[in-house]
């Protein structure tokens, strides 16, 4: 695969860069966790359930969980994750302590670096306000407002459960689960089955120290055929990435192509009227070796 350098958004691309130096959570891999992508995924046609196993054992072998609990961002978005119902048409109720649950993960990436550089650059395209207790409205309303998705009574989504927690459709297809942080909490409880990598053909495998990846899995028992996530990052640094996409476009889908660190990836968000509807990375390359 070739790029053009036209097509990347060299803006995008900039800020990105400085967000991921400016990333001091992220965890690193042979240090903080090992991964194993093992086999590459077999086809699975859209809406099956039925997948060949191409990894016999779990994606993540090691997780530093010390330090998940010991960073604040990681030990206050982890208590989000088992607040929402996972299928789509059941109405979600939030408490009182969950909306403080809510404010305290706000609180915590607010603090960091990636958040304050993505603040300066949101201001300086006045896609938000000063204040930074407006700002902080602002992301509460965009990720944790309920919305409705299913056809069932009463709002059943927000762009965060989506992306970071996931949910189903009807009980039969997996939507969402973009996070690596809940994909390994997921697997350790053997509700999610890692079947491997994907990618197109002639790919070289995966290196176990890439911080993106494509791959499959099932979680309690429906598949994903192509699932894509950022490994290790901190849940600031893809809160950064996708606010700033979600924001400086009005498109029902957008899908930037930029270069961070060494990876080419389209990153996609989709919009759900004034909320994140669903975003994720793209993995098109690594180290200069094309996917294809």
């Amino acid at each position: 695969m070739s790029f053009n350098l036209q097509e990347i958004n060299h803006e995008l691309s900039k800020i990105f860069n400085e967000l991921w130096k400016a990333d001091e959570n992220r965890f690193e891999p042979c240090k903080d966790y090992e991964i194993a992508v093992q086999g590459k995924a077999s086809y699975v046609s859209h809406g099956s359930n039925n997948a060949r196993d191409c990894a016999s054992r779990p994606l993540f072998s090691n997780v530093n969980e010390e330090r998940l609990r010991q960073t604040k961002t990681y030990a206050t978005f982890i208590a989000l994750l088992d607040n929402y119902e996972m299928s789509t048409g059941v109405a979600e109720v939030v408490t009182r302590d969950e909306v403080k649950e809510n404010n305290r993960f706000l609180d915590a990436i607010l603090e960091t670096k990636v958040m304050q550089l993505t603040h300066d650059y949101l201001l300086s395209k006045n896609l938000t306000k000063a204040d930074p207790r407006e700002f902080k409205q602002h992301l509460y309303s965009i990720w944790f407002q309920l919305y409705s998705r299913g056809q069932g009574r009463g709002p059943d989504s927000s762009g965060f459960e989506h992306v970071f927690v996931g949910e189903t459709k009807r009980g039969r297809e997996i939507m969402g689960l973009h996070n690596w942080v809940q994909f390994y909490l997921q697997e350790k409880r053997k509700n999610i089955d890692y079947k491997g990598f994907v990618a197109r053909r002639n790919k070289n495998k995966p290196d176990e120290d890439d911080h993106v990846l494509n791959l499959q899995f099932s979680w309690k028992h429906m598949v994903k055929p192509i699932g894509s996530s950022f490994i290790g990052v901190s849940p600031e640094f893809e809160f950064a990435l996708y606010t700033i996409c979600f924001l400086l476009s009005q498109d029902k889908v957008s899908r930037e192509l930029v270069l961070v660190d060494e990876y080419h990836l389209q990153i996609v968000v989709y919009r759900h009227g004034r909320y994140i509807g669903t975003s994720y990375p793209v993995l098109l390359s690594s180290n200069n070796v094309p996917l294809e």
